[in-house]
């Protein structure tokens, strides 16, 4: 399957070192299935007067069999619970590769509160309810990343 990678440079070799922590699903190298989510993430760095690359990779899904894989199919607690500790750099979980949604604009704005204790946990819940999860990708292990991703290309943007 195509998967793709947004960043003010190319990346032919991805890796796990370059990442931030703090993240969604923890330290590791992002991609979604879904070319235009990755074109508007990539439009933040043109915004920021930097350079935009679409880079577009094969992703062996035949393979993802040999790595722990966490997978999230909505956004509900467990979701909100991973993403949290993984926020604040707490994930103590030793997943290879973690599928599920994005938090976009609204979807984090939600988590924000419920971070800052502004909302409980049941009101971010009953937000995030009706959020219909977008894709992403992350490979945590450098060992997954060479055997899953093949580099095709990258477009400037």
């Amino acid at each position: 399957m195509r998967v793709y990678h947004a960043s003010p440079y190319v990346v032919e070799s991805p890796d796990t070192v370059h990442s931030r922590n703090n993240l969604d699903y923890g330290r590791g190298f992002y991609v979604t299935t879904i070319r235009e989510q990755a074109v508007s993430y990539a439009r933040r760095f043109t915004l920021r007067k930097k350079a935009a690359f679409l880079n577009e990779y094969n992703f062996d899904e035949a393979a993802v069999e040999l790595f722990k894989v966490l997978r999230f199919d909505a956004y509900d607690e467990d979701w909100l619970d991973f993403v949290m500790s993984c926020r604040k750099d707490d994930d103590q979980t030793d997943w290879d590769i973690v599928f599920g949604g994005v938090a976009n604009d609204r979807v984090f704005t939600t988590v924000d509160l419920y971070f800052a204790g502004e909302i409980t946990k049941q009101e971010a819940l009953g937000r995030l309810a009706y959020e219909k999860p977008n894709d992403q990708l992350c490979i945590r292990n450098q060992k997954a990343l060479d055997i899953l991703l093949s580099f095709i290309g990258a477009k400037e943007l």
